[in-house]
């Protein structure tokens, strides 16, 4: 007799490749519209299933994991970032979680640097510009921006994605610096050319451009803050492609506004799609919708761990990308 199979809910839905190859692998309820699932239905979801497959839009806290009853024992994340799932509870009630990594490191660092690139060359306004229609032509002194090359960009994180972006930047000739929890090996050091800051503050009021790649933990959330964000050069840039929480957009906002800080490339936001309406406002912020590793070949790849993570709980081993709640 076959063994029974997993039950497996979905909360989004996803690249149509992966959805085909989990029906043929498990009993899956596939999510019929693209819309984050209420709470009230993702209690329900987690009591009927073994497995499931939630993505950064679904908040897993500890209220919601008392909720899941005896049959839930895998939560395999559609994405790398953790932060909207309680880990250390779902692990104390023998609910493995597991995760996506290394899967958006390069097309999240290529975002990074097209935000980067955007805000200091004035892309947004030339195309607002001629999308408007009124470009009249060519002038020399029309939509100036600032030349990349030779600039201090500090990177707070240097992960998987920060190293990324530090290969990226030093070959536009930038000057690479960095805080971490950990300094990187040397060796690792000088492949990239980067200067470690064991100092945040004395970093970021250096840099000309600050690049957030960090993750959201109770410690990183708002790193970023009034604070430091003052001890930046008028001048500065802000980069972040990493989590929203990690800088403080109310103050980020108001020193855009005063002219204290030159511009923001913003693809995550504190609240979600509930963006300081004010910010929206600005000629020298560039937002982009969370689409920092939208890429389908990212999003394909993002999948195939997903199901290599729960066929691997399905044959009675440990998932590949466990998430320990230790390592966060």
């Amino acid at each position: 007799m076959p063994a029974k199979r997993l039950s497996v809910v979905v909360t989004r839905r996803l690249p149509e490749a992966v959805e085909t190859r989990m029906k043929e692998l498990f009993d899956v309820n596939l999510s019929e519209s693209d819309t984050a699932m209420s709470r009230e239905a993702l209690a329900e979801a987690m009591r009927g299933a073994d497995v499931l497959v939630p993505t950064v839009t679904d908040t897993i806290d500890a209220t919601l994991l008392a909720q899941s009853g005896e049959r839930l024992k895998l939560i395999a994340n559609y994405g790398a970032g953790v932060d909207h799932i309680d880990v250390a509870t779902a692990r104390q009630r023998g609910v493995l979680v597991s995760n996506t990594p290394g899967v958006v490191t390069e097309d999240t660092a290529d975002m990074t640097m097209a935000l980067i690139l955007a805000v200091t060359r004035r892309s947004p306004e030339g195309l607002a510009l001629m999308q408007a229609g009124s470009w009249t032509g060519w002038s020399p002194t029309a939509l100036l921006g600032g030349r990349v090359g030779g600039r201090r960009l500090g990177i707070l994180g240097m992960g998987r994605i920060g190293q990324a972006v530090a290969r990226r930047a030093k070959a536009f000739g930038m000057q690479i610096h960095y805080h971490n929890r950990r300094r990187l090996r040397a060796e690792v050091e000088t492949e990239l050319e980067a200067t470690y800051w064991e100092s945040l503050d004395q970093m970021v009021s250096r840099m000309d451009i600050l690049s957030v790649n960090c993750p959201h933990t109770p410690s990183t959330f708002h790193l970023i803050n009034a604070r430091r964000l003052k001890l930046m050069k008028p001048t500065a840039v802000v980069v972040n492609t990493s989590r929203g929480e990690v800088v403080d957009e109310n103050a980020l906002t108001r020193m855009l506004r005063a002219g204290d800080i030159a511009g923001a490339g913003l693809d995550v936001f504190e609240r979600g799609p509930e963006i300081n309406p004010r910010l929206r406002e600005l000629t020298n912020v560039v937002l982009l919708p969370h689409m920092g590793s939208a890429t389908r070949e990212g999003r394909l790849e993002m999948g195939e761990k997903v199901l290599i993570n729960i066929k691997t709980f399905a044959d009675g081993h440990r998932p590949p990308d466990l998430v320990v709640p230790a390592m966060l």
